[in-house]
């Protein structure tokens, strides 16, 4: 399937979007080629406030993607794990906890395949 071969070349490409490619299609269309876009607000900023927002709603499995394109946008380490301990007061610490061991692994993976070695 065409639309299945193009959405799985995208980077950080969510496993979703690989089994779900019509889905993709629409919303990667409409979120990332129109609301990323806009000029009010810079993707470094819109990925602080994504991941802020996934963290304070438990969302870890999209936090895992986006926590990995806020890297790619100029967002650093510490102002990710400065965000959780924020939204922690806010969320609760449940939240904060696992957004903290999501990006723990998403740092692992980006350490391990820049010394090209695996992460475990």
């Amino acid at each position: 399937h065409p639309e299945h071969r193009r959405m799985s070349d995208q980077p950080h490409l969510p496993k979703w979007a690989i089994t779900l490619p019509k889905l993709a299609e629409i919303a990667f269309g409409l979120l990332f080629g129109e609301i990323w876009e806009r000029p009010q607000l810079s993707k470094r900023d819109r990925s602080m406030i994504t991941c802020s927002v996934l963290t304070a709603l438990y969302r870890p499995e999209q936090l895992r993607y986006h926590i990995g394109l806020a890297l790619d946008n100029g967002v650093t380490r510490d102002e990710l794990t400065e965000m959780m301990t924020h939204v922690a007061f806010y969320a609760g610490h449940p939240c904060a906890v696992t957004a903290g061991n999501v990006a723990y692994d998403v740092f692992e993976q980006r350490d391990a395949n820049v010394s090209g070695r695996s992460a475990t």
